[in-house]
């Protein structure tokens, strides 16, 4: 690394820090992720390359978007879980506010590990800046993989679905797919329902321009008038119980789907209630 780029990772950890309030120091060293000889873990995250790049996100999760969270006590400590909540705002700062809350708002702290959709890696640059933050790609085996090392996995069964709904649908979930609901079966993992209010309005979107979507090699491309740029919505994230579920992972997709719509149901109460309670979008 340059005497430049030295500089600057210092500069951002100890902006993160600044910005984690008092005991993030402490908090953040209890991050132990699993390494290889490389000091990564096997799917690339790089502990000290992530609390530096947090810098940034921790401005917008304290400044931006001013993220109060309810409920955090809520979030298992250890073992493994998956952290199921809604999507939206076109892009995922949803993801971003969610998992800088599991890092500043616990003790110890949960790095958690987002599934990305498998065209997230095609764009130049993303993919090594999104696995050195510790997220990855959401095939099965990557799953797996994980939550037999007992990580905690943030999941938005809506996918693209739920990023890009138009604005006259916010708040109305779309349609889960039973696959998390499998994982979770198959290495008895408990999920934990998130209800995030804020998000849907950062980036109202007016329409969906598929032709160019297509063109671009893109799942699709809504049209803000924010042109996909983030309104300072005042972001609340509510946690709610933990649920477990049994069963085999191998049942009919019928069977899972009843499964399904216990977390569904959960999230929509977690955002019904969040909505009521809110005064305003923006504070």
């Amino acid at each position: 690394m340059s005497d430049l780029g030295a500089a600057l990772r210092q500069r951002l950890r100890a902006l993160t820090l600044e910005l984690g309030g008092p005991g993030a120091r402490e908090r953040l060293e209890k991050l132990t992720p699993p390494r290889n000889e490389y000091g990564v873990d096997p799917y690339g995250l790089d502990l000290d390359f992530a609390v530096s790049a947090l810098a940034p996100f921790l401005w917008l999760y304290r400044k931006y978007f001013r993220v109060e969270v309810h409920g955090v006590e809520r979030v298992p400590t250890e073992g493994r879980v998956l952290v199921v909540a809604n999507h939206s705002g076109q892009l995922p700062f949803d993801a971003a506010m969610l998992g800088v809350a599991m890092l500043v708002e616990l003790d110890p702290p949960r790095m958690a590990r987002a599934l990305v959709e498998k065209w997230v890696p095609t764009l130049p640059f993303v993919s090594s800046f999104y696995a050195r933050l510790g997220q990855v790609v959401g095939t099965p085996e990557n799953c797996r993989r994980l939550l037999a090392a007992d990580e905690a996995l943030l999941v938005f069964p809506e996918g693209v679905r739920g990023l890009n709904k138009p604005y006259s649908r916010r708040y109305q979930l779309q349609d889960f797919g039973v696959g998390f609901m499998r994982l979770a079966l198959e290495a008895d993992a408990p999920i934990l329902p998130v209800g995030i209010v804020g998000a849907e309005e950062q980036a109202p979107a007016l329409a969906n321009l598929k032709s160019v979507a297509r063109l671009l090699a893109m799942p699709s491309l809504p049209l803000s008038p924010t042109l996909g740029l983030p309104l300072p919505a005042r972001y609340r994230l509510h946690f709610g119980e933990p649920l477990r579920f049994h069963g085999s992972p191998d049942d009919e997709d019928g069977v899972l789907e009843e499964k399904v719509r216990t977390v569904k149901s959960a999230i929509e109460r977690l955002l019904a209630e969040g909505l009521a309670a809110r005064k305003h979008v923006f504070w």
